[in-house]
């Protein structure tokens, strides 16, 4: 008995150094990262002075960036002429290094600092920090331009608050996108493909799919059976969402949505609503995702529906980042 007994203190004593040790590592990986941004930073600030001491023009400072790599580059890594532009632009956005987050590494800000709009820039960042995005997370998002997906289906002074607090989920209308970016599951544009088989791409890249639908949503199970009068009906994908307290019901549609297709969600909602919940739980959030989106029949099928019910667009490639921005500067005018 005393033998067991050492031997499961002994696997907890492995285990407990385990975790300490991989706490350190995490703690010595932020402490190295924001040493280097300091770092950059104050190399930055004194590219700045140079440049404003000797007046040096936008010509002759790009010369001064070039002949600055060459003489650094045998000191050590780090400095090339991008990098040099970049720790130039650090100082710029940031001349209070207090400003700067200790959770973002340089890696975040040398692609943070590639945005040229401040209310995306300003939203970014403050999502970065929020969601803890990985670089990997972080540029799929900036490429899917999700700012701007996010800030179509808000009002001016709702974009101008995203903006400086990054997205706040406090409604279903919170989580909603315009379009959702489907690019990682790679079917080719032209592609002709079911939905069973659209259903199946999202399961096998479910982790990029979470990663699209936003913070806070946990995958509960696909075709879910719903039986009603000895008839089975599926609901495609469904949800649970940690911070609204609700199951969001998914489901995929590859032309456009008809009365009927809201009609049918609508009744999923009322089943989840009296079966599926239980105390604490908000009233389910519905969302039909369908290739084609025809606006003005959408309104009126959706009309007099007092559940949570959405009817967005989806799209298997990149959006194209100068329609959706002027979209986006229309908005906030």
């Amino acid at each position: 008995m005393t033998e067991l007994h050492s031997q499961k203190n002994y696997k907890n004593l492995i285990q407990d150094i385990g975790s300490i040790l991989d706490e350190g590592r995490k703690q010595a990986y932020k402490s190295v990262n924001s040493i280097l941004v300091k770092t950059y930073w104050e190399i930055g600030k004194r590219i700045i002075e140079f440049e404003q001491n000797g007046k040096i023009t936008a010509e002759y400072g790009s010369k001064l960036l070039i002949n600055l790599s060459k003489e650094l580059s045998p000191i050590g890594k780090g400095f090339s002429r991008s990098n040099l532009t970049y720790m130039r632009l650090l100082y710029i956005k940031y001349p209070k290094s207090e400003t700067l987050s200790h959770q973002l590494s340089w890696s975040h800000y040398f692609e943070l600092l590639k945005v040229e709009d401040n209310l995306a820039y300003s939203f970014y960042e403050k999502q970065c920090i929020k969601e803890k995005w990985s670089i990997r997370e972080f540029k799929r998002q900036k490429q899917s331009m999700l700012f701007e997906r996010i800030a179509l289906s808000k009002e001016k002074g709702e974009i101008l608050e995203i903006s400086k607090k990054g997205q706040i989920i406090e409604t279903a209308k919170d989580i909603i996108k315009e379009p959702y970016v489907l690019e990682f599951l790679g079917i080719p544009e032209n592609h002709k493909y079911s939905e069973k088989e659209l259903e199946q791409k999202i399961i096998d890249n479910l982790q990029m799919f979470l990663l699209e639908l936003g913070k806070g949503f946990t995958f509960v199970k696909r075709q879910f059976r719903i039986t009603l009068s000895n008839r089975h009906f599926y609901a495609d994908l469904v949800f649970y969402h940690r911070i609204l307290k609700c199951f969001v019901i998914i489901d995929l549609k590859l032309g456009e949505v008809n009365h009927g297709d809201v009609g049918q969600m609508n009744m999923y909602l009322n089943y989840f609503k009296t079966e599926e919940n239980i105390k604490d739980d908000n009233d389910p959030i519905g969302i039909i995702l369908s290739a084609e989106k025809e606006h003005i029949s959408v309104e009126y099928a959706l009309g007099g529906i007092s559940n949570q019910l959405f009817v967005s667009k989806y799209q298997l490639y990149l959006p194209k980042k100068e329609e959706l921005e002027e979209e986006v500067k229309r908005l906030v005018k």
